[in-house]
């Protein structure tokens, strides 16, 4: 599935509930999820790291989608490699991180 149809997927899923709740309610939720993202990093189980990855995919696409930004425009920015110095590795210092 590409970026563009996952964003439409969860559009057709979600962004009538999502829209109502609004972009605060909805990063709320999204928070949240990161959160929960945290735990199962923790707990070193990949099913539940690869559930919750999604989880935080799908509510960050929901955000984008709610704000009017196309999630595969978006990802344009590093598709020359690190959008500071352009560098695939990165090249850049931790500092300026």
């Amino acid at each position: 599935m590409t970026i563009a149809e996952f964003q439409k997927k969860i559009e057709q899923i979600y962004l009538e509930r999502d829209s109502r709740r609004g972009l605060p309610g909805t990063f709320m939720w999204f928070v949240e999820e990161v959160g929960e993202l945290s735990t199962a990093l923790m707990g070193n189980d990949r099913s539940e790291m690869e559930g919750e990855f999604a989880d935080v995919f799908a509510w960050l696409v929901s955000l984008a989608s709610i704000a009017g930004v196309d999630m595969t425009a978006a990802v344009q920015k590093y598709a020359d490699g690190c959008p500071s110095c352009h560098g695939t590795p990165c090249r850049c210092s931790d500092k300026s991180m």
